[in-house]
This record gives C-alpha cells, sequence and structure tokens, in this order.
C-alpha cells in the first residue's frame, strides 16, 4: 500500500502519517504520464492537485519578456498546483515531466477540504510550504559568495543529500538536469557554468550518464565547495 511506503524526508506524504496519505490518495485517481509531458503550465487556473508518487518533475517560469528558468525540482512524496485552490490564484509556473512519473490526480475543492478537515493534513501542509520555502532561501544563501564552480558543485551535493541515489560508479544526483538547468537553479551565466562542468568533468569529481550527473568523488567536491554537509 503507498501509504505504508516511506518518502523524501521533506516531501508533503513524508509529514502525513500512513492512514491519512490513504485517505488522502482514496480522493484521486492514479494517473500515468511520460516524459516530458506539462502538468501545468504557468498563468492557468486550472485546479487538479498532483500527488507525485514516483518520478521527477521540473518546475519552471518565464518572465515577461525573458527567458524560461528552472526554478526547483519535485519528486515521489510531492504534492504539485496546490497553491491554486489555497491561494484562489493562477499558477506562476509550469511543471514538466522529466521521466515516466506516476501520480494521483486530486480535485482542488477535495484536496482542499481534505487540509481544511484534517489537523494532521493541515500541520503536514503548513510544514510542507515552510520547507519548500526554507530550502529555497538556504539554496540562495548556500550559492552566496563562491565562484562559478563552487556554486555549481554545492547545488549537486545539495541536489544528491535530498534526492541522490547510488550509481554504477559513484552518487547519482538523482535528477536529470541539462548544463543550462544547472546554470539556471545556481543563478550562474550558462557560458561560465558550461565552462566550470567541462573542468569538474575533466578533474573527475563528476561524470554525465544518461542525461544525469553522477558524483565520482563526493569527499573531493565537498572540499571544492566548502560544503560541510557531507
Amino acid at each position: 500500500m503507498t501509504g505504508l511506503r516511506s518518502f523524501p524526508e521533506g516531501t508533503f506524504l513524508h509529514y502525513l502519517p500512513p492512514a491519512v496519505r490513504e485517505r488522502l490518495l482514496a480522493l484521486g485517481a492514479e494517473v500515468h504520464y511520460a516524459a516530458g509531458q506539462v502538468l501545468m503550465r504557468q498563468g492557468e487556473a486550472s485546479t487538479p492537485i498532483f500527488v507525485l508518487l514516483e518520478g521527477v518533475t521540473k518546475v519552471s517560469a518565464r518572465p515577461a519578456g525573458g527567458h524560461e528558468s528552472l526554478l526547483a525540482v519535485r519528486v515521489a512524496g510531492d504534492v504539485v498546483g496546490d497553491m491554486v485552490p489555497l491561494t484562489h490564484s493562477l499558477h506562476t509556473a509550469t511543471v514538466t515531466t522529466c521521466g515516466a512519473v506516476r501520480a494521483s490526480v486530486v480535485s482542488g475543492p477535495a484536496f482542499l477540504d481534505f487540509v481544511r478537515s484534517s489537523a494532521p493534513a493541515g500541520l503536514a501542509m503548513s510544514r510542507f510550504i515552510v520547507d519548500r520555502l526554507r530550502w529555497a532561501e538556504q539554496s540562495r544563501l548556500d550559492l552566496a559568495g563562491y565562484d562559478t564552480g563552487a556554486c555549481l558543485a554545492r547545488l549537486l551535493l545539495s541536489l544528491a543529500g535530498r534526492h541522490g541515489r547510488h550509481g554504477t560508479r559513484g552518487l547519482d544526483v538523482g535528477v536529470p538536469l541539462s548544463g543550462p538547468e544547472l546554470a539556471a537553479l545556481a543563478g550562474a551565466d550558462p557560458d561560465l557554468a558550461a565552462k566550470a562542468l567541462r573542468d569538474l568533468r575533466r578533474r573527475r569529481l563528476i561524470r554525465p550518464v544518461d542525461g544525469r550527473i553522477e558524483i565520482l568523488d563526493v569527499t573531493a567536491l565537498a572540499t571544492l565547495a566548502d560544503f560541510r554537509a557531507f
């Protein structure tokens, strides 16, 4: 049963007790999505809530007259689209599947009633929102004052700490991201980021594997990044 599964720390389903998870999932319909499918678009007012059960999605936004930038990634256990029924607003970002994704699709009104009527659900929602804000703020602080190479190293280690898994030769960051997407997340110039990534590969600290990045030497990368969490 999905309610008995463990989900990554910081995700909405992680904060829900198993029985409450099952009540939430019973409200929706399970849907499978292929890679590259758009679950919601920036500026739209669609109300379905997507409870991610497997897979990874990317959250991106395009300012008026600007280029689209990657803002975040969402993984199994997260919910996306929750801000529309909670705030009666439009979507502020587009959410796209990175690979195969399995999700429970819940209507906005049903999700809102669920959060309102269940104390554990309301508490989980509050913790989930706070965690998202804290992670975004901490990411900005972590990258402040470092050169591009160190910023990318810190970002890769941060992503691996949250989403990583063992790869064939090292630690898979766990999220399929291109060089420009990494640059956007790190707030770095794309050309400087590309040069820094080449340098990390040349030093055999990372390697690309099927659209993903594998960290080959976590200790050396953490030293370069002045990253003390690893």
